[in-house]
């Protein structure tokens, strides 16, 4: 049987790596995606002034 040691090192590493991933990801959505808030609603405007 093999033990595989997994070091603080190789899960920041990991976790870096992640990271990058998910922002990749971020950057490639629509500039839609990026005005809605963290529910999926649409934002709000604000009322016109008369």
């Amino acid at each position: 049987m093999t033990l595989t040691v997994y070091t603080i090192e190789m899960a920041y590493a990991h976790m870096r790596q992640l990271q990058e991933l998910a922002n990749r990801s971020r950057a490639h959505q629509p500039a839609a995606a990026h005005r809605t808030d963290r529910t999926g609603r649409p934002a709000r405007r604000a009322a016109k002034k008369r």
